[in-house]
């Protein structure tokens, strides 16, 4: 029996892979982020759920709609590191919010899911969008 080592994701497969990753993910964050700006209703009574005043929606919005664009921008790759870290502080802070309230384990979905999104985009991305430091 002969072992075979796993081959890596060929560079194509990566590439997509991480455009899909960063596409869904920069999605959900602008549409998230214009619905918290202009506090939805469904998202006010979510937030009011968690224990959170209203207008804090509008501060996570606008940094959220931020964090979004900045993964799309061509280049400025210490914005995307920020926006990386931001949406990892922003998800997992869903998860230990929903977990306080005690909403069931269904409440953790998206939040996980997202948080998935986010570490896959970052492991992934191309040489051109990382932070090289020296």
């Amino acid at each position: 029996m002969t072992n075979h080592p796993i081959s890596p994701m060929s560079s194509r497969g990566r590439t997509t892979l991480y455009w899909v990753a960063t596409l869904l993910l920069a999605t959900e964050c602008v549409v998230g982020g214009v619905m918290a700006i202009i506090r939805y209703a469904s998202y006010a009574n979510n937030i009011v759920h968690l224990g959170y005043p209203v207008y804090f929606m509008t501060i996570l919005g606008i940094w959220y709609l931020l964090a979004g664009l900045a993964l799309l921008a061509p280049r400025l790759p210490l914005l995307k590191e920020w926006a990386y870290a931001g949406l990892i502080f922003n998800y997992t802070g869903a998860a230990a919010s929903h977990l306080a309230a005690g909403d069931g384990s269904d409440a953790l979905i998206p939040p996980v899911i997202f948080t998935a999104l986010v570490i896959t985009s970052w492991a992934l991305r191309p040489s051109s969008r990382r932070l090289v430091t020296k």
